[in-house]
């Protein structure tokens, strides 16, 4: 991708802009960040239990899902009800009750959970491995994913992938669809499979359509590139609308980047500003960069130096730097850059925090 500006323009990184008078005339395009590596595996399932936001979380794995509801007298079992209150020692008790007395699989998948994460036992991987393998042997679809994540993370034992690639199929044959994204992945990367497009389109498919943002973004990045389907901008952007709607973050900038020049989408720049906004807040450098393009030019919201300064800043931290927009920042009147770095300076140091904690 190139990146072209032109005199009386400003164009932040990887944004197109006309000359002249033709500026105020054609649309600035902004344009889709390089594709990525494959997405993230699913996360081992878990579950929701409150806990404090990261200040800039990155893009969600697929949400959680905690192990299917045992039935018991029509109502659900009250091991399963136990842990999804965090009575995690309850939820032990009468799952381990009920595979005594009645070989109970789901029952098995939860003590495996319990084990997994160390909620009302002592956390034990090989115990946890153990319960997970009988309950996938008995056929549990949330048992054969919880294990497969265990084979490619080395828990429980050495990482297995070859195994994990089989428990993920044999849980996506049963419509686990966490697994069939997973899945979708391996086929993606071309490693335990032989790449295939298509085989990896049908399986996000299935996982799009149970509602899994990851699955919608990564069938959409397909259907725009015409990768294992046929090229279509418009399902493209279904898939990052509805992807975007789930709270994840790169479908909402690519989606942002849709609704701005209108791809396959009407045009809809106050949308996209607004979707940027929300991303940029929650830590991406793509589109802080966008945005500060956007409010340096004053396109669809009025034109806003500082912050554009402020985002500028922010995402050149972040690893997203834009020369045209060192230029514009130098253009600026001290005051208003001073202004800018005041407004960045939480920011920059959140972000030195946050690194510092990984060191």
């Amino acid at each position: 991708m190139s990146m072209r500006h032109a005199a009386g323009a400003i164009a932040l990184g990887l944004i197109t802009l006309c000359a002249g008078s033709a500026a105020a005339q054609t649309p600035m395009q902004l344009t889709p960040p390089a594709p990525r590596a494959a997405p993230e595996p699913a996360a081992k399932p878990a579950p929701r239990k409150p806990a404090p936001a990261p200040v800039k979380p990155k893009a969600a794995a697929p949400a959680p899902t905690a192990p299917a509801p045992t039935a018991s007298h029509g109502n659900i079992d009250p091991a399963y009800g136990a842990y999804q209150r965090g009575y995690y020692m309850t939820a032990f008790a009468i799952a381990t009750r009920r595979v005594e007395e009645a070989g109970d699989v789901k029952a098995m998948t939860l003590l495996g959970e319990l084990y997994a994460n160390g909620w009302g036992v002592e956390r034990d991987d090989t115990k946890a491995a153990e319960w997970y393998r009988l309950a996938a042997d008995r056929g549990d679809r949330q048992a054969m994913f919880a294990l497969a994540m265990f084979h490619l993370g080395g828990r429980g034992g050495a990482a297995n992938r070859e195994q994990a690639a089989k428990l993920l199929a044999s849980a996506a044959k049963l419509g686990h669809a966490p697994a069939a994204y997973d899945l979708g992945l391996l086929y993606l990367e071309g490693q335990m499979f032989p790449q295939d497009f298509t085989r990896a389109a049908e399986l996000f498919t299935v996982a799009a359509q149970a509602g899994i943002p990851e699955a919608q973004y990564a069938l959409a990045t397909l259907y725009k590139e015409g990768r294992g389907v046929t090229k279509d901008p418009a399902e493209a952007a279904r898939l990052l609308a509805a992807a975007a709607l789930g709270d994840n973050t790169d479908a909402q900038v690519e989606y942002a980047i849709a609704l701005f020049n209108g791809t396959g989408v009407a045009r809809n720049e106050q949308g996209a500003v607004a979707l940027l906004q929300k991303a940029a807040r929650k830590g991406s450098p793509i589109a802080q960069n966008r945005l500060a393009n956007i409010l340096a030019i004053g396109r669809g919201v009025a034109a806003d130096p500082v912050t554009a300064i402020k985002w500028h800043i922010v995402a050149k931290a972040g690893g997203v730097g834009d020369i045209p927009l060192d230029t514009f920042m130098q253009k600026q009147t001290p005051e208003i850059r001073a202004a800018g770095e005041k407004a960045a300076k939480p920011w920059l140091d959140t972000l030195k925090e946050l690194r510092d904690s990984r060191s």
